[in-house]
């Protein structure tokens, strides 16, 4: 086996951010595509070295023509390796990237429970999280969005879904596979440009790269990172704040914020910081709301942390009403 650079810095990423154990079961999502063919390439590498048992799950879209070959592509890869393989094709052609993403994580997951995977892990990089910080920021998002692409989370009981790649950029998987000659099958709905994510891929970054940073991938990439500590230290502090603030035997139970009428000490939230005060807002109404809540929703809650007594919002989606009385703000 030839040890390059990055097989050196994968292995490192692992230990040192504890991303996996000897003796675990990983499922390799493979497209087929560069980013997923170095994944895989590295950790069949690497499996000497840790012991995994590995198997390569394909998910199927259908909405290319070429979609049932792709998938014999990959599954023909699998025999090559000596590892298991799983095909999950969608009953009906998805067309949507949002969908699409549910879906697929959807039947990952079913994939790993029924064969006793632990983890699932897939090949997003340093440029897939780039595009999605500037992808989020031009929508318009706080910090939550920019730093979206973790190393790890939950997807279900059990199961945990891992991307280790996410400080290598997508010419360095490219470089990768032109030097192990690994069979790349080219996706033709990546050049599609009314999809904004190709045209971020294919235009902007380019562009940016060009112009103003020859490594802006790479930096974009770092400031999700750091972001991704500093939203997870908000976090806690807003748990620890809204809890403080609402009224004793309120909130208790898990579910009980879905519950209306409740209450919370606006009191408490004056003297705690704007960001505060605004992440706890958009924790109550994410409770109460069915879509993620506006900034403009979060703002008008907030308003009224030192609103006159008898103040109240207009109706939010679905009909909850916030009202100042005294120093409570109540839901109904």
């Amino acid at each position: 086996m030839v040890w390059t650079s990055l097989h050196a810095k994968i292995h490192r990423t692992i230990r040192s951010r504890h991303l996996f154990e000897p003796n675990q079961r990983l499922l390799i999502a493979v497209s087929g595509g560069q980013d997923s063919l170095c994944l895989i390439k590295l950790f069949l590498d690497l499996q000497s070295k840790w012991r995994w048992d590995l198997g390569i799950a394909h998910c199927d879209h259908r909405w290319r023509s070429d979609s049932q070959a792709n998938a014999d592509h990959v599954e023909n890869l699998a025999k090559t390796w000596g590892i298991s393989f799983y095909l999950e094709t969608a009953n009906e052609p998805i067309n949507s990237e949002a969908a699409a993403r549910d879906w697929r994580y959807q039947a990952l997951s079913a994939i790993a429970q029924a064969n006793n995977y632990q983890y699932i892990v897939t090949g997003h990089t340093a440029s897939d999280r780039a595009e999605t910080l500037l992808y989020n920021l031009i929508r318009g998002t706080g910090a939550d969005g920019l730093q979206a692409l973790t190393w790890q989370r939950p997807l279900t009981t059990g199961i945990m879904l891992v991307r280790p790649l996410l400080e290598i950029t997508r010419i360095q998987t490219e470089q990768f596979c032109q030097e192990f000659k690994l069979p790349i099958w080219e996706d033709s709905t990546n050049q599609d440009l009314q999809y904004a994510r190709n045209r971020i891929r294919q235009e902007l970054i380019p562009y940016l790269r060009e112009n103003f940073n020859p490594q802006v991938e790479s930096a974009l990439a770092q400031t999700a990172e750091l972001l991704q500590a500093e939203v997870e230290y908000l976090e806690k502090a807003t748990q620890q704040l809204r809890e403080k603030a609402m009224e004793k035997g309120i909130g208790d139970e898990e579910d009980s914020l879905t519950l209306l009428p409740l209450r919370f000490n606006r009191r408490v939230l004056q003297n705690a910081p704007l960001a505060l005060q605004r992440r706890v807002m958009r924790q109550v109404l994410q409770q109460i709301l069915t879509d993620a809540p506006s900034f403009e929703h979060i703002e008008k809650l907030t308003g009224l942390i030192t609103a006159p007594n008898r103040s109240q919002t207009d109706p939010f989606p679905g009909g909850a009403i916030a009202q100042v009385e005294g120093d409570w703000i109540w839901l109904k």
